[in-house]
This record gives structure tokens, sequence and C-alpha cells, in this order.
């Protein structure tokens, strides 16, 4: 029997053991992922160097992982056939935390608590040492690690520690290639002795390792890690499974990405579009469902912050080897590059988006139906992106048939030389847009509009402004001015009684108005309402009301149509029967309102509208 080494760590060990123990990992679980993963690395390590021609120990035999759990032993063994470890590097790896560099690190970490600061400066400088093997102290009372170096002819070690001050160290000559780790477990924690908890554990963190991982001589991780595989060799019905499994859904996906990238990050990632808008289906908000992996080990699930908050509808998994993540693996050291990380993948989605408008229009505009809301979401909250985004947005415009819509580009190109803006009017429905009074003037210039039916793109208008130069303006607020109008009846006013009735009119209306105005954009409506406020508009207030968010109290400017047959008699009336003209002015005014959707209470103007007929039926008895 072989001599055993008995290693006292410093006297410093101990305290930075309780820190990698007691502070580092929020979840006992982890212990799995590390200890899988270590082994993953280790059979990673080997199959480098066979690929490369080494000769290495016990050639023939597999790579492969084998867990064991034992509920009466209360034990559970984590072995691989990988790279194993000679007596020198076993002291080395497994006694990282006693490297000098300790020292360095409890300097720095009295440091970071004499300034005041938080306990994250402890993941955050523990992530400089390779400790996740520790993590395994969190659940023991004992650690044994059993192995064997792939050089030939080196022989087998055990190394054993409780965690405490000291490990030992012994020749094991039976041992094969490789390493075995066998954890026993303390009382309280010996529900990880019991097979479905590791089960669950190993398929949700280390599910996609590429090596095959038995537990209890069942192989587990079976669905294949897609992402790593050249798409020209994924089959559309893997990617479909890989969907339903990934993305807990029974149907097939709207949408797959599937790239990869070396610069500036290496990245591989498939990222899915699912079939339907399930927020716009009542459900509450979502979450972003990708997950973060790093060499197919899980470290983040739904990973916040991988993504902006307007991509939350997406599914799937991004892989990085260039984390530089802290020793649980838990969350990223650099927050900068996690914001790289959310750039590049964010700019090639978009990217792909853009792709599908011109490869694939008509699942483009499926995409389109379902998820537009985000992308406006993007526009208004997201600066990076948003003259990216603007290109991918859609609307019906004047210049098309019903149901077909345009992109802003398109649009531009449709300008005439002497057109400056974008103009665009918001109504519930295209019927409505074509009939509204903010449209008829631009409707006689022959200048094509927008329709807008969703309230959202009043938002995204105000923070884009403009689209390639070009301003973009609400159709209330252009200055529009039609030259030598048509009058759609013979009646009609000229400049200077037009004026004098506008004067007229304000006068009678009071405060209920902040101006009244020759129009010289109506053809067809008798007046319209315009907000005062030169940055708002009425249907910007109308959505800011609806959310008990209306900036200031309401003035609204009246137009007056000098073509319109009403305006005329009413010029007349006011001197006939100023009584009734005052009633008309009042109805008028409620009626540009009702039509800009700014009338919360009718119930005055019907009893308006009630006295003004009865002045009609009895003048006509």
């Amino acid at each position: 029997m072989s001599a055993v080494e008995k290693h006292q760590f410093q006297a410093e060990i101990q305290q930075l053991l309780d820190i990698v123990i007691h502070s580092l990992y929020t979840d006992k679980e982890i212990f799995v992922r590390e200890l899988i993963s270590n082994a993953a690395d280790a059979c990673e390590k080997l199959r480098f160097l066979q690929t490369s021609g080494q000769q290495t120990e016990q050639s023939e035999v597999p790579l492969g992982i084998t867990v064991t759990t034992d509920d009466t032993a209360q034990t559970v063994t984590i072995v691989d056939t990988g790279l194993g470890m000679t007596h020198d590097e076993l002291v080395q790896n497994l006694g990282t935390i006693a490297h000098s560099g300790s020292k360095a690190f409890l300097k720095q970490l009295a440091q970071k608590k004499a300034e005041g600061e938080d306990k994250k400066a402890d993941a955050t400088l523990i992530g400089q040492f390779g400790v996740g093997f520790y993590s395994a102290f969190m659940v023991a009372r004992q650690v044994k690690v059993w192995t064997r170096s792939c050089q030939a002819g080196q022989p087998g070690w055990c190394w054993t520690s409780d965690g405490g001050g000291s490990y030992e160290i012994e020749q094991a000559e039976e041992q094969s290639r490789g390493t075995k780790v066998v954890v026993y477990l303390k009382p309280e924690d010996k529900d990880f002795s019991q097979s479905f908890r590791i089960e669950s554990l190993i398929k949700r963190y280390s599910n996609f390792v590429s090596f095959p991982i038995a537990l209890n001589g069942n192989t587990l991780n079976t669905v294949r890690a897609i992402w790593s595989r050249n798409k020209s060799e994924v089959k559309e019905e893997e990617y479909d499974e890989f969907y339903r499994y990934i993305g807990h859904d029974s149907e097939k996906p709207l949408l797959k990405l599937h790239f990869a990238a070396d610069a500036p990050l290496a990245i591989q990632a498939v990222l899915f579009v699912p079939p339907r808008n399930l927020e716009e289906a009542g459900m509450a908000r979502g979450d972003l469902e990708v997950h973060l992996y790093c060499k197919r080990v899980l470290i983040q699930s739904k990973a916040e912050g991988l993504f902006p908050e307007w991509l939350r509808f997406l599914k799937g998994v991004v892989d990085s080897e260039d984390l530089p993540l802290n020793i649980s693996r838990e969350t990223m050291q650099d927050s900068s590059l996690m914001q790289k990380l959310n750039k590049v993948l964010s700019s090639r989605f978009i990217k792909f988006l853009e792709e599908q408008t011109e490869k694939n229009q008509e699942v483009y505009d499926k995409f389109y139906a379902q998820f537009s809301r985000f992308l406006k979401e993007g526009i208004v909250t997201d600066f990076t992106h948003r003259d990216a985004l603007a290109k991918l947005i859609r609307y019906e415009t004047s210049a098309l048939d019903k149901g077909k819509t345009t992109s802003l580009a398109e649009y531009v190109k449709r300008m005439g030389p002497d057109q400056k803006e974008i103009y665009y009017v918001l109504a519930p429905n295209r019927e409505s847009a074509e009939s509204s009074p903010y449209y008829e003037g631009m409707r006689a210039q022959k200048l094509e509009v927008l329709f807008f039916s969703d309230p959202w793109d009043e938002f995204v208008m105000d923070h884009l402004h403009e689209f390639e130069g070009k301003p973009l303006k609400s159709a209330e607020k252009a200055e529009i001015k039609i030259e030598n109008p048509q009058s759609v009846s013979e009646e009609k006013l000229e400049l200077p009684q037009a004026e004098d009735l506008a004067k007229w009119m304000k006068a009678s209306l009071g405060e209920k108005v902040a101006e009244v105005r020759v129009s010289k954009r109506l053809v067809e409506s008798p007046v319209l309402v315009v907000d005062s406020d030169r940055f708002m508009t009425t249907s910007m207030r109308r959505i800011l009301k609806s959310m008990n968010k209306e900036p200031q109290e309401a003035k609204y400017d009246l137009e007056i149509n000098p073509n319109h047959v009403v305006l005329a008699r009413l010029n007349r009336v006011k001197e006939e029967n100023p009584r009734l003209a005052v009633k008309v002015a009042e109805q008028l005014l409620d009626n540009a309102r009702a039509a800009a959707g700014l009338l919360e209470d009718p119930r005055i103007m019907v009893h308006r509208m009630n006295e003004l007929l009865a002045d009609v039926m009895s003048s006509k008895v």
C-alpha cells in the first residue's frame, strides 16, 4: 500500500473555502453542473490531443461521462474518460486556491470590504481563480477524486479532502484513464443522492454537452446541440423538434435563424420566432426565452440582458466561448461584454428580418401581422437600433389598394421632387382615414399619405422624427395650402367675409377654442379642429388621455372652410338669428371634436342637436 501524502493548506485557505462554499453560489445544485462541465472539458481536451495524432493511454476507451447515485451510501459519483491528471497536475489543479495568488485575492477582498462595496465584489474577484470544483463542498462532507493521466506510464492517484484545512493524496494503481469524483453528501443534502433529482439537474444544465452522459446506466443527453452544427447539416425536422423542445410549443416556428460568428465575439446561436404572439392573444407580458450557454453548458436560463426588451418574443439558444464568467457561471464579470452580445445579436436578427422582406415577403407579412407591435416598441425604446427598425415597419397608404402595405423607403422613392415631408393620418381604419378632414387637402394635392390604425404609431413617429432625411409629419400639423380651391356648392364666402366670420365664431365660442381661422386645406368638410400645441396632435392627446397622462388642459384651434355651404349660410344667419347662429357654431365645433375622437361626453351635443332639429322643424311647419 502506497504512502499517504498529507498537504496542509495555508492558514488563509480556510477563509477562501468558506467564501466559495457559502457565498459564491446561490443554489447548491450548481455543483452538478460544475463537475459535469469539468468532466466535459477533460474529454474535449483529450479529443483534441487524439485528433492531433498524439498517442494517449487506453486510446480504445470511448470518451464519455458516467454519473451514479447511491441513496444508501448517500453519494454522487461523476466519472469521465478524459484527460486525467498526473500527481503534479492533481496538486496544481485541485490546489488552485492554495496558489500564492490567493493572498492577493484576500488582500483585494479586504480592500473592497473596507471601501464599503457590496458582496458582488466577492464573486467578481473569485472569478480570477478556477475553483468551480470546490462547489462540491456546499453539499459534501467529504470529496474523493480518483484520476489517471492520459500520458503513457503514469500511475493513478486518489485525492481526499473534507473541505477543511488539508487534503491527502495517495497512489491508486487500479484507476483507469480519466477522473472519478465521489461526493459524500452531508445528511441535510442527501436528496442529491436520489436519481430523479440528479436527472433533472443534468437535463437542465448539461443536456447539450457533446459527450454522452449516462445516469445509472441510462443516457440522458439525447437532444443534440444543433446550434453547434453546420446549418447545412441540420434538417428542417430537427429544427422543428428542437423548437418544440426548447420553446415548449406543439407547433412549428414561424421563423428560424441559425448563425455562427467569430468576430467581434465567438457566437453560435439558433433563434426562433413562435407562430403566434401570445401577448396579443391576451396573455401576460412574456419573458425572453433565449438561454445562454458556454461550450454547451447552461449559464443562464432566460438570460436577462441578452436581448433588448422588445425582442422578448424570441426563443432559442446562444452559446459563446468568449464569456468571462465568474466562478459560479451565474453572472457575467464584465457587463460591457453582455452589452456587446446584446448589440451583436440584436443587429443580426434585424438583418435577418430585412432579408426576409426581400426573400420571403409572404412569411414576413405573417410575422409583421403578429409582432409589429414589438418592432414599434423597439423604435420607441431602443435608440441604437431605431433607424434599422424603421426600415421594417409597414403601413397602408393612399397610393396602394386596400390591404396592401408599403415601407417608408418605398414611400420616399415615390415622393415628388417638391415634396419634403412624409405625411400620415391616424384613424380607426382606412375608410375613416379617407374621410378624415385632415386628409382632404392632401388628396386634393395628390400627395401620398400613410394610414395609421394603431395608436402606437403616433408614438413611433414622435420618436422617429424623420426617415432618410425626410421629416415625418402628421396630416393635422402639415402646412397644406390648396391653390384655387373648388367649392362643393354655389354658396361660398369671399376671404374678407370668411375672416369676419372667423372673428365672430371666436367671440361666440369664447374659451372653448384657442383660435378660429380660415382653412387653406379643407375641401369637403365644413370645419376641423387642430391642437393648439404645435408639438401635440389631437390623436396623441386622445391616446394620452386614455392613459391618464394628458400633459395639460387641451386647447384647440378651429379651422373653417369658406367654400362650404354651411359656413356661407351661417354667415347669413348670424345677422338674422344670432341665437340660432351661436348654436350652429357650437355644433360645428362639437362635430369637429367628434370627428377627431375628442368628444368624451356627447350629452350636451345631443341636447343642442335636438334643439336645432326643433328649430328646423318649426321653420318648415
